[in-house]
């Protein structure tokens, strides 16, 4: 398993990612398509961060521990006739907002998610994965794509396999098949391995709804995996280029794949969904 970064270093990667992000796009034409969300252009990109993303997750905080609901919270809607400078000026409102809000909070403080982790520490993690991804988002459009930080790419890979792809409701239960994958990012420590298991969920969703064997995928917490076990498949690369890849924002040129081709296809067809 992947050793998870400390509050603090969430926070640095939230403002370091955060001030990357705005620079690369100040100097990019509010027209650019966005090569990974091709529906968006540069300044949709911009706005999402800051309209949508940011904006709720201080109010989450600022309001914790309530759930938002359609009674106390409202989407702000991107102004029609607002200028790109005004864009980036309301960008800059809302991430030094966000950035002091997070500085006032303890991370073991009760805040909503939508995740089983009701604490602050929550939205450091996620807003800095959030950020992160943007990031290179907004350097894909502009043309300047540079490195991601291994350590927080490293914690990404098992955020997105654990929190995404892995998440389970409380309403249904997973059984493995006893078939492996691992995921070994390359130019880190032997830690960032994350181990995943292959399998069916099954449940009955509050309207009523049945699943039965769906196949699914959960991460194999630390110290479930018996001595001995060797995985079925093993996918390798950089954290950059695995932490990319699973984000859909990078092909599979960085990614080395070994052991059960069949085992690996059911893997990749359960992770190969699109996320905003």
């Amino acid at each position: 398993m992947t050793t998870r970064l400390t509050p603090t270093a969430y926070l640095d990667h939230i403002r370091s990612e955060s001030a990357r992000f705005r620079a690369v796009l100040a100097d990019t034409d509010p027209t650019a398509t966005v090569p990974s969300a091709p529906e968006w252009t540069a300044a949709d990109l911009l706005w999402h961060v800051a309209g949508v993303v940011q904006h709720f997750w201080t109010f989450v905080l600022e309001t914790r521990p309530a759930e938002p609901t359609d009674e106390t919270y409202t989407e702000r809607e991107k102004p029609a006739d607002a200028t790109y400078e005004e864009l980036l000026a309301y960008f800059d409102e809302v991430n030094a907002r966000f950035i002091k809000t997070l500085e006032q909070i303890a991370p073991e403080e009760p805040a909503w998610s939508w995740s089983q982790d009701q604490t602050a520490g929550f939205t450091y993690r996620r807003q800095a994965h959030e950020i992160l991804i943007h990031r290179l988002d907004a350097e894909l459009t502009a043309g300047t794509v540079t490195p991601l930080d291994p350590a927080l790419a490293a914690d990404g890979v098992d955020e997105i396999l654990d929190l995404f792809y892995g998440g389970k409701p409380t309403w249904g239960s997973f059984e493995g098949k006893n078939q492996f994958v691992r995921i070994d990012a390359t130019d880190t420590d032997t830690d960032t391995r994350t181990w995943v298991e292959i399998g069916l969920f099954s449940g009955t969703r509050p309207d009523g709804d049945r699943l039965e064997n769906e196949p699914d995928i959960k991460v194999a917490a630390a110290g479930s995996i018996p001595p001995g076990t060797e995985p079925d498949a093993v996918v390798e690369g950089t954290a950059d280029d695995l932490d990319a890849w699973l984000w859909r924002r990078r092909d599979d040129a960085g990614i080395t794949v070994t052991g059960d081709d069949d085992v690996y296809r059911q893997f990749r067809a359960l992770t190969d969904q699109e996320i905003s």
